[in-house]
């Protein structure tokens, strides 16, 4: 059972989310707030916090992250992708960023995603706020150890989008074996020492897409 969170300042948005959500049976909401401060109960006993954007503030998210490192964040925004780049840099788990008018697939996709400990988004949120980076500018093709072969860049995509590595043995017509090869050849390549890490350096060099 994944425990879910959501934090939105709109008694709507929260009512909605909530029905999106706890429709799932691998989904609890276990709480809801206008805002961290509000929120019950201990972030350490949640899985998963949504967040709407217009409830993030700097000094509550830090505080938080304090009390639950094991956390995943998603972050539903309007306009304001750019105003969030700041997300990048904060050690949760794992996090996510979506439209505020995500389907109810993309958030039950990205809920299970992040509880797995991936990164997930909409591209054309989630490419903006890369592009600029130093570390997606420093980190090129062109500096890993090795170069990725075909299928360890198919593998590394499947990785991506929350695959399990039988899943991704069945999709590409292999072991489960070979597919733990080719993710340990991907971790060495690009020098990751996890799913997430490897996943996130993918997507800083443009090696895949979320």
């Amino acid at each position: 059972m994944i425990r879910v969170a959501i934090v939105a300042p709109a008694i709507a948005v929260r009512a909605g989310l909530r029905a999106l959500l706890g429709d799932e049976a691998a989904i609890e909401v276990t709480g809801e707030a206008a805002s961290l401060s509000e929120l019950s109960p201990d972030p350490a006993n949640i899985d998963v916090l949504v967040l709407g954007y217009q409830s993030l503030s700097d000094a509550e998210i830090e505080e938080t992250l304090q009390a639950a490192r094991d956390l995943a964040i998603l972050i539903l925004v309007g306009e304001q992708a750019e105003a969030v780049r700041s997300v990048l840099g904060l050690p949760v788990q794992a996090w996510g960023l979506l439209p505020l008018e995500a389907s109810t697939e993309e958030l039950l996709a990205a809920v299970s995603a992040l509880h797995q400990g991936l990164l997930v988004g909409a591209p054309s949120l989630i490419k903006p706020l890369f592009a600029d980076l130093p570390a997606a500018r420093d980190l090129a093709a062109d500096d890993l150890i090795e170069p990725l072969t075909d299928r360890e860049t198919e593998v590394l995509q499947l990785l991506a989008e929350g695959l399990a590595n039988k899943q991704i043995a069945a999709r590409l017509g292999i072991s489960e074996h070979t597919v733990k090869f080719h993710g340990s050849a991907i971790y060495a390549k690009l020098g990751a020492a996890s799913r997430t890490e490897a996943v996130r350096i993918g997507v800083r060099q443009g090696l895949i897409l979320l």
